[in-house]
């Protein structure tokens, strides 16, 4: 919808809502919109306008800002799935920097043109918060990932590190925090130059809240989790398709990579014929990415689509594989479904070591995976029950949790009284 749409007629006040370009972070974005917007609030996101494209829900508007003189969206996310290396990872990281600086730039003018009373910043966008100071406006922060607090027992969210609360495990969190500071130098010189511009210390105000997808049964032990940081559950829209299982006897098992890895055929025939030798079906959901006839020519009889019901078919499965996407494996620990997660990047390998913490998931890498290797961690979650049982815990928190309704509400408790 765009910024000339009828705002709600009880209105709280305009929230920007400034976040990655992503669907797996607009996505659950918009669903908490759309409890926001129910208490009053009329709710606009802010970004590049090639990114209007992911905004599904009728109630929430879209500002572009100005257009530039090439597409911005389209190298931002072909430097996202290109494949991994130190090459690969440099690149991310400038272009997400530019990124930043754009809306750094940019976006401050277009709040204040359309009215916005406050900031609801994705914790993986730093120029929210920047942004909501500028302009001094209240601001709160929405985790749709990995919580990214910085913790000495806690390694940095993108590394698959297991837990450790010891010397050791400290030294070696350390050194990982050190070198992600130093990878991300690029958008830490973004800021501090933005700060010294506007006049802003480093420190500056806090947000009025911090809500996050994750329920804190996930995350590994926190020591020292900041006033205002609550854990929650998915923020989820109740699905209107439904998915009716084929009249077959096999198991099936949902087989995803996200939306930016679908294109990867060669992983997604590993993991239909694993599903095959175990005696399993594949759901396969490439968002997109694979022809049809790359989706003809995966073997093992696999149903496969770009887009499923996600819910509704991990209800109806024995396990799923998984990237390690946190919304996908959200849906699947709702579900209850054990996962063999195969982390990609970002913030995949973190993920995946917390479901390896918990018991729901066995973790193996995509680069060094055979049929065999998979179908065998496959068979064991299957099989052995203690991997359903921490799914199911963790189940059972979400439904407890009160997904978007609980986390607008805490939102607009917080911004009505941001002192």
């Amino acid at each position: 919808m765009h910024e000339n749409s009828v705002s709600s007629p009880r209105s709280q006040g305009h929230l920007a809502i400034i976040t990655a370009p992503l669907a797996g972070h607009l996505n659950p974005a918009q669903v908490l919109a759309g409890a926001l917007i129910d208490r009053g609030w009329r709710v606009s996101v802010v970004h590049v306008d090639e990114a209007r494209r992911f905004i599904t829900h009728p109630a929430v508007h879209f500002s572009g800002l100005p257009r530039g003189a090439a597409p911005a969206l389209e190298p931002y996310l072909a430097t996202l799935v290109e494949p991994s290396g130190p090459i690969r990872l440099t690149r991310m990281i400038r272009a997400t920097a530019a990124m930043t600086d754009r809306l750094l730039t940019e976006a401050p003018a277009v709040l204040e043109r359309i009215g916005a009373t406050a900031v609801l910043a994705d914790a993986v966008e730093p120029a929210g918060p920047l942004i909501a100071r500028k302009l001094d406006l209240p601001f709160a922060v929405a985790v749709t990932g990995l919580p990214l607090l910085r913790e000495a027992d806690v390694p940095p969210p993108f590394l698959g590190w297991r837990y450790r609360a010891d010397a050791v495990g400290r030294f070696r969190n350390r050194s990982g925090y050190a070198v992600t500071d130093w990878l991300m130098r690029p958008v830490t010189r973004v800021l501090n130059a933005r700060r010294r511009d506007w006049g802003l210390t480093p420190e500056g105000k806090l947000p009025c809240i911090q809500i996050a997808q994750c329920p804190q049964g996930l995350d590994y032990p926190r020591r020292d989790v900041p006033p205002g940081f609550f854990y929650g559950s998915p923020w989820r829209a109740e699905e209107t398709d439904d998915f009716h299982a084929p009249n077959d006897p096999r198991p099936l098992v949902f087989c995803s990579l996200g939306t930016l890895q679908g294109s990867r055929r060669a992983l997604f025939a590993t993991m239909a014929e694993a599903c095959a030798r175990v005696g399993a079906r594949a759901v396969i959901g490439h968002g997109g990415g694979l022809s049809v006839a790359e989706e003809a020519g995966l073997p093992g009889d696999p149903l496969v689509r770009a887009f499923w019901p996600q819910a509704a078919v991990l209800r109806r499965c024995s396990a799923a594989i998984l990237h390690g996407g946190f919304n996908s494996v959200l849906d699947a620990l709702a579900a209850g479904v054990p996962i063999v997660a195969l982390p990609i990047g970002f913030e995949q390998p973190g993920t995946a070591a917390r479901l390896v913490r918990i018991g729901a998931a066995r973790m193996l890498s995509p680069r060094r995976l055979s049929v065999r290797t998979l179908a065998d961690a496959l068979q064991d979650v299957m099989v052995r029950p203690s991997y359903r049982a921490a799914a199911r815990s963790i189940a059972a928190e979400i439904a407890g949790g009160g997904g978007a309704d609980r986390a607008a509400a805490a939102i607009t408790a917080a911004l009505a009284s941001p002192a």
